[in-house]
Parts: C-alpha cells; structure tokens; sequence
C-alpha cells in the first residue's frame, strides 16, 4: 500500500452498493501489513493503538520503524509494564503527523465523515466484540480496541478501518453495533475516546533524513530509561503473585500475561528490530541481547499457563543481565 495518495475517495465495492468516503483509496484486498505485523516474528502484535498507527503510516508510504525508539523507555511499572505507544513528538517530528484528543460531542459516523473530507482521520477505541477480525473476542467479549476509521459510509452502514495488523470492514449490524446504534442501544454508554489524526503540519522526512532524526531521538530515548532494571523488580513482583496466580482460573491468567510478560516481549521485540534499522550492524550485539528477552518473556509465559508452582527467578534473571547488555551496548553505539 506504499505510496497511496491522500485525500483520494474510495469508490464502491460494487456498482450496487453505496461508495465509501475515504481519505487513502485504500482497499483490504491488496493491503500487505508491515514486517512488524510479520507472522515470522514472535509477537506479530505489539498492542492495539501501536499497531493501528503502524498500519497507517505504512499505508501511507512511511516507514513507521523511525517512530519506535520508546520502546527503550518500557518499564515496569508495579502491576503491569508499559503500554508502548510512539511518542507523539517523535510522529510530528519525523512523519508530521499530529495526534491529539478530540470531543465526541456528535455521533462519531458522521465526525469521522466530515473530518475525513478535511484530509483528517480519527482513532477510536470501539469494542472488540462487533469488530469481526478481533479474534477470538468477536462476539465472545466486550474489550476496548482502538481503531483508525479510513472510510465511512454512514448511509449504508459500513466502515474500513485499520486495526491490528491490517485494515478491514463491516456492515450492518456490527456497524450499529460499534457504533451504538438504532433502538435497542443503551442510551447509558460514555462515548469513547477519540483522537484527531492531522497530516498537514508539514512533510514527512524520508531516507537519510529520516535515519538522522530517529537516532537522535534513539540517544534521547536511551538516556530516559528505566533508572533501575525492570526485571529485577518485575521479578519481586512475580514471585509474591505466583501463587494467586496458580490459584486462579484461565481469564486471570491471560489478562496477567497480556499486562505483563506479553506487553514486554512484544515492545522490546520492536526495540531490537527500531535499534537494527537506525544503526545497522552497529546494533548487532544489542539486538541479540534484546531479542534474549523477547524469548525469556516467551518462555516464562508458557511456564505461567502451564499453572503449576516454579521458581520463576532463573529465568528472570537472565532477562534481567540481557537487558542490562543491551542498554550497555547501546550506550557504547550512542553519544
């Protein structure tokens, strides 16, 4: 989908069904994810407002790797890690794109209609269970997802959006659905956070340029790191848990594991693969270190289903010395 041209309408799926307004003519026939979406890589996801952002600026002919240096910034922080998120200078800085939350004070349909029209895009958390591609929450759980609206038709009920690792449609009942709509909707539901998606605060950098401005922020990142070894800490945390853990049923399980060792496997797998992009062979010694945590944090995570008693220290522990290699190799690549 590289090189699509903005502002472009979509036309019809058919010539009997109403046209879609959208804002990239993008289609989810020919849509390819990114190799951050690979089904190669041990996390083809990272978490559901990364991965929309990006689906979308690959869409759009960026490279949305520049925008990842935060990675090296996740932490842990008491009960969870952290939901890695591109930092909202970084995307201006480097691909233009301004970011900021917006007032859903109207049916968002039709917001999402009239700021496309204005070359503009909105990010909305919907739930997971009218957005058909969400498995297995499809109709099984309702779990806030955030999504890009790239088209809308308001008028026949259908919406393309990007979520996860691609880009996607629905109809009819799922878009009342998603939406809220027609009669048997509750009329007591918060409308749900959204976020303006601007692309006209001047021009994405490209090439060499853009290499440039993702190392300096990869220095700067890099400075603001965890002051103490997340692993260590995360360890503590783990080994006072287990036992409620063990104790509890399935869904505990995979909502632990999702808020832990999942969101920190998946951020610092696109830590190694950001710091292999911006600085070559120079990151070789790093990435391997990182990618020692990605498979530490896999490895523990099937110990945990697994719901029988260990000691989890080993194992953290040499996540612990990865990471603690990885910030040294890259403090000896970065000025």
């Amino acid at each position: 989908m590289a090189g699509v041209r903005p502002g472009s309408a979509v036309g019809a799926l058919s010539t009997h069904r109403p046209v879609l307004v959208g804002l990239l003519g993008a289609d989810p026939l020919p849509h390819r994810a990114h190799p951050l979406h690979s089904t190669q890589r041990s996390y083809a996801e990272v978490n559901c407002y990364t991965d929309v952002l990006i689906e979308l600026l690959h869409a759009r002919g960026e490279e949305p790797l520049a925008a990842m240096g935060a990675a090296l910034r996740v932490d842990f922080e008491g009960d969870q890690w952290t939901f890695l998120k591109p930092m909202p200078e970084d995307l201006e800085r480097m691909f233009a794109l301004d970011i900021h939350e917006m007032q859903p004070y109207r049916p968002i349909p039709w917001q999402a209609l009239e700021q496309i029209a204005e070359g503009r895009m909105l990010i909305v958390e919907l739930d997971s269970w009218y957005l058909p591609d969400a498995s297995p929450s499809y109709r099984r759980e309702h779990l806030k997802s955030s999504v890009a609206i790239e088209s809308i038709d308001p008028d026949g009920e259908r919406m393309r959006y990007f979520h996860g690792t691609g880009l996607y449609e629905l109809e009819g009942e799922d878009y009342r659905g998603v939406f809220r709509l027609g009669p048997t909707a509750a009329g007591d539901v918060l409308p749900p956070y959204t976020e303006l998606v601007r692309f006209d605060r001047g021009r994405a950098l490209r090439g060499e340029a853009l290499r440039a401005a993702a190392r300096e922020r990869l220095g700067e990142h890099l400075s603001r790191r965890p002051d103490s070894n997340p692993f260590l800490r995360y360890g503590q945390q783990l080994e006072s848990d287990l036992e409620r853990l063990l104790a509890g049923d399935e869904a505990t399980y995979h909502a632990y594991a999702f808020a832990t060792v999942r969101m920190a496997g998946s951020a610092f797998e696109v830590a190694g693969t950001h710091v292999e992009w911006v600085l070559g062979p120079a990151a070789a010694a790093a990435a391997a270190a990182l990618a020692q945590v990605v498979e530490g944090c896999k490895a523990l995570s099937f110990r945990l289903a697994r719901r029988r008693a260990f000691d989890p220290r080993p194992a953290v522990s040499v996540m612990a010395e990865a990471w603690e290699e990885a910030m040294g190799q890259l403090d000896g690549e970065l000025p």
